[in-house]
């Protein structure tokens, strides 16, 4: 006899009952490293200033939540970024994360030797610089040349790397620029290589206006790989202004990478750039993943807890679809 359903009994959650259905796909990548950016790259564009005991809870709920590397904050002048200013003040409250979370990255921007100096006293454990594949966003951004931030961060690169500490390039607008319009793919690979043959040991490639599309993802990675660069130094950055985001990141996969920024709760945006929306939101990421049977080591759960609780001290919801779909479009 069947039995039937008690209809005043809640509606169980979609993870509870085994969500999102696992088809594994042979052709992509067994595992992939989550850049998670949204302490540092999600907050940094925040008009109401963030409480540092805020940022470090932030930092460490997401450690465990099962994230690996969580970028952390950025040793900029306070002048150009006001949210990090509290760099000196959050790295001690971070100090003791490594040892509860084996593995625990928590690498730092900074824009040159001082930021390096400040970075280094603080005993971070890894650095990021932040060059542009066009000539306006270096201008606009770094007040200087495309080749002349590279000259700039040289010695930045050089000094890390001597003192054991390894760094990661960002090169962003490498899909459009909102000023140039489209950006040639050899412009963008020289500067990526730039980048690796003075040290960096990763290369993120930034869409900071979130103007990519798939094909385009494919044919960049294509003339990096073409060009001698190992497809495992290469990460993806997407932003969803146009909603392509997981598109360009599943055909960034189909290319070979395995290493994806994303922010929790699509946090994020960019200072020096208008048009550049949120960023690819970390939850969403880890539902595609887990549904193409990818590890991640995440515990989704916890990670859309993690942004919901974050999205209340923002005063709104989360921009991330997942966040809303597993705790309430008022997450």
């Amino acid at each position: 006899m069947t039995t039937a359903p008690d209809r005043a009994a809640p509606e169980p959650t979609v993870l509870a009952l085994g969500l999102p259905d696992t088809v594994r796909d042979p052709d992509l990548p067994a595992r992939v490293r989550i850049h998670e950016v949204g302490a540092r790259d999600g907050l940094q564009n925040e008009s109401g200033l963030v409480p540092v005991e805020v940022k470090a809870e932030f930092i460490a709920r997401l450690a465990a939540a099962g994230l690996r590397t969580v970028e952390a904050t950025s040793f900029v002048h306070p002048k150009w970024v006001p949210q990090l200013a509290d760099a000196e003040e959050l790295m001690p409250r971070l100090a003791e994360l490594p040892a509860r979370y084996p593995g625990l990255r928590l690498p730092v921007l900074v824009p040159n030797e001082r930021g390096l100096n400040r970075a280094l006293a603080h005993h971070a454990g890894e650095i990021a610089v932040f060059a542009s594949a066009t000539e306006t966003f270096a201008q606009r951004n770094l007040n200087r040349s495309a080749d002349e931030a590279m000259a700039m961060f040289r010695p930045v690169v050089e000094r890390a790397t001597a003192a054991g500490v390894p760094v990661r390039g960002y090169l962003s607008m490498c899909f459009g620029d909102p000023w140039e319009g489209p950006v040639p793919i050899a412009q963008v690979v020289r500067h990526g290589v730039t980048l690796l043959e003075m040290g960096c040991t990763e290369l993120s490639l930034g869409d900071t206006i979130g103007v990519a599309t798939p094909g385009q993802v494919k044919a960049l990675i294509d003339e990096f790989t073409r060009s001698g660069v190992p497809v495992d130094r290469i990460a993806v950055h997407f932003h969803d202004t146009y909603g392509q985001a997981l598109a360009n990141t599943l055909a960034a996969l189909r290319s070979g990478v395995t290493i994806v920024d994303s922010s929790a709760g699509g946090l994020g945006g960019c200072p020096y750039a208008k048009s550049a929306t949120g960023n690819l939101a970390t939850e969403d990421l880890v539902w595609m993943l887990h549904g193409l049977g990818i590890e991640t080591g995440i515990d989704l759960a916890a990670l859309a807890d993690t942004s919901g609780w974050m999205a209340r001290h923002l005063g709104r919801p989360s921009p991330s679809r997942t966040v809303r779909a597993l705790l309430g479009p008022t997450a």
